[in-house]
């Protein structure tokens, strides 16, 4: 019954920058764990970003000092900036989140491109 939707992907050049939102649908967003994944082809499913229902912030070594994740619980949204994108950054993302113990929610990804 929880849906996660994904936007902000698309083509960018090797330095730019993208935003990627997921909203959810959710009357309990605010208790739950979020987190962004990201899957490239050829590569395992990897753990980009992750945000508590507290506000504490995680991030995998490829991407510390790049990217951000926030959250807005009033409008139920997590979101990703992404700066200085490089070619290797390219993958499907996906948002997925829940409540802590319990299997999560996914969404159904969106593409990012980093290419020149």
């Amino acid at each position: 019954q929880v849906q996660l939707v994904e936007s902000g992907g698309g083509l960018v050049q090797p330095g730019g920058s993208l935003r990627l939102s997921c909203a959810v649908r959710s009357v309990i967003f605010q208790v739950y764990d979020m987190g962004w994944y990201r899957q490239a082809p050829g590569l395992q499913r990897e753990l980009v970003a992750s945000i508590t229902k507290g506000g504490s912030e995680t991030y995998a070594d490829s991407v510390k000092g790049r990217f951000t994740i926030s959250r807005d619980n009033a409008k139920r949204t997590v979101s990703l900036q992404m700066n200085s994108l490089k070619p290797e950054d390219t993958a499907v993302y996906y948002c997925s989140g829940g409540l802590s113990g319990v299997r999560p929610f996914w969404g159904q990804g969106t593409q990012v491109t980093v290419s020149s």
